[in-house]
């Protein structure tokens, strides 16, 4: 030991003299120790490493007299902050707590006086048509039966074939079904709308402009989301990857399309009878508003099935029974499902409404300064109700409100994460793929009804897109679950080895600021006034 630190400075001295760097030199001190305790026989067999101090010399001083050139700073790689683990036990997974029981209670009653409603106008239509044939109320519900029910039940078949297509081409295809239901949406309803005008009736022509006009926007967003598709299809194609391990995942979809078919089926029965009823257009606005409320029910019950089962495959390993995930999609957490059904799209259509008014600039501060603070609010509300809060709810039976905070408050935590599922496209080509199978809808049941009697035309045209909307978004129902589960799960476990690098190397792209995913937002300019 002494002969070691004596050979010591030799070599610094040495090192000084080449205009090296001093090399670092550890010294180890020994103290008197008292002697060990015992050692057990579990450390003679299995003994601790010891432990090991290692240094590095500094690195040599850079002289810029000499003309050497400092590397630039190196950009630490990008990690995945872990979560702070949590404090006790993990949370429950067979909760038996009814969730959101005020809105479940108001649900029934509404499915309950629908049902009586729809019972009720059906019988009617029987009726007239068996005790009063000749009567003008029975003449016009037979020539609404015959001329306006067949186009409808058409659409309604037709929708559910376009429904399951569509998710089976993204399932197999996910790469490239993003850019062909971007593009496909633009392509359909620009060319039914044009179909519409060319029946040269003023509420078809009224529908075309407006198909027309939705189309050119549609065309815009594919166009301005463009570098955004990659990333998309990479999330579709490692999302859907665990169905194929759940044999019948796909069950609650088809049983939820079943079920609408033959509500809207006798539904439609129901609007001809109600035609005649007291005060018409506001029964088949209440009708309408009842449908639209039990058909986005129904796709969250197939929502939440799917994401219990895909959610804890991803945060415990399990092999989650798809009948028992239906059973409590259908009842401790259907409160949710019916309380989610009436603000997500609600909440999520004024988002996108605030986001636009904040796209302006002008000079008008006040109108614009208002129109920041509604996105500001809307952001706010967002974090109280969003659609990612579907995957707690079937994971852990919380309540919606309760659930979109810890999923938004999950997003926040992780760096980069709420930005990265806020600039999420999933979402908008689902809804994409309702609007065009509700195009093509249109484009059948209005030639139907225009070769044979043609002033059903418009009516049967907007009611084909209403249904056709509905059913498709029902059965595209598991691949929106399978991505919301991918990303919340991976916010609230991103060490798992379930996951690849696709959001890492997103976040740590968005962390450089090389992200494609972060483009200038496209706003109007300012009006300078004439000199």
């Amino acid at each position: 030991m002494g002969a070691a630190e004596n050979a010591a400075p030799p070599r610094q001295e040495a090192a000084r003299e080449r205009g090296a760097a001093p090399e670092a030199v550890e010294k180890v001190v020994v103290v008197d120790q008292a002697p060990p305790p015992p050692v057990s026989r579990l450390q003679a067999q299995r003994p601790l490493a010891p432990l090991q101090v290692t240094t590095q010399a500094p690195p040599p001083p850079i002289s810029v007299a000499s003309g050497a050139v400092e590397p630039p700073p190196q950009v630490a790689a990008y990690q995945p902050v872990p979560l702070a683990p949590q404090q006790g036990p993990l949370p429950s997974l067979n909760s038996h707590k009814y969730t959101n029981c005020i809105t479940l209670c108001v649900f029934l009653l509404h499915l309950a006086a629908a049902g009586f409603a729809m019972g009720f106008f059906v019988f009617k239509t029987v009726h007239d048509n068996t005790r009063n044939p000749r009567s003008r109320n029975a003449r016009r519900e037979r020539s609404l039966l015959r001329d306006w029910l067949l186009p409808v039940e058409g659409t309604v078949v037709l929708s559910i074939v376009l429904a399951f297509a569509w998710q089976k081409a993204v399932r197999a295809w996910p790469r490239a079904m993003v850019r062909v239901i971007l593009w496909s949406s633009f392509a359909v309803t620009l060319g039914v709308g044009a179909l519409l005008m060319c029946f040269s009736m003023l509420a078809t022509v009224g529908l075309g402009v407006a198909m027309v006009v939705f189309s050119i926007g549609t065309g815009l967003y594919a166009c301005w989301v463009t570098r955004r598709v990659g990333f998309t299809a990479r999330v579709f194609e490692r999302a859907v990857q665990p169905v194929d391990k759940f044999r019948g995942l796909n069950g609650p979809a088809y049983l939820m399309v079943a079920a609408g078919f033959v509500w809207i089926s006798i539904w439609c029965v129901a609007v001809i009878g109600a035609v005649n009823f007291r005060f018409p257009g506001l029964t088949i606005l209440a009708l309408v508003l009842s449908l639209m409320w039990t058909a986005e029910v129904m796709r969250n019950v197939a929502n939440l099935t799917a994401s219990r089962v895909i959610a804890l495959y991803y945060l415990r390993g399990m092999q989650s029974s798809v009948q028992f995930s239906f059973q409590r999609a259908l009842s401790y957490n259907l409160g949710s499902a019916c309380l989610g059904s009436l603000f997500v799209p609600t909440i999520e259509a004024l988002r996108i409404l605030a986001r636009g008014l904040n796209l302006l600039e002008g000079e008008d501060e006040f109108m614009f300064s208002c129109a920041h603070c509604c996105l500001h609010v809307m952001n706010g509300i967002f974090s109280f109700g969003n659609s990612w809060a579907f995957v707690h709810i079937a994971a852990y039976g919380r309540g919606f409100v309760q659930a979109s905070r810890s999923t938004w408050g999950q997003f926040e935590a992780l760096p980069g994460m709420a930005a990265l599922v806020d600039s999420d496209i999933t979402s908008s080509v689902c809804f994409l793929t309702g609007v065009t199978s509700g195009a093509l809808c249109v484009a059948m049941a209005g030639s139907w009804a225009f070769a044979t009697h043609r002033h059903y035309t418009a009516t049967v045209s907007l009611l084909a897109f209403f249904v056709g909307y509905l059913m498709t978004r029902i059965g595209m129902a598991l691949p929106q679950a399978c991505v919301g589960c991918y990303y919340v799960c991976y916010a609230e476990n991103p060490g798992s080895r379930l996951f690849d690098d696709t959001i890492p190397d997103r976040l740590r792209k968005m962390q450089e600021g090389r992200d494609p995913l972060v483009v200038p937002t496209p706003r109007f300019p300012h009006q300078r006034a004439a000199a």
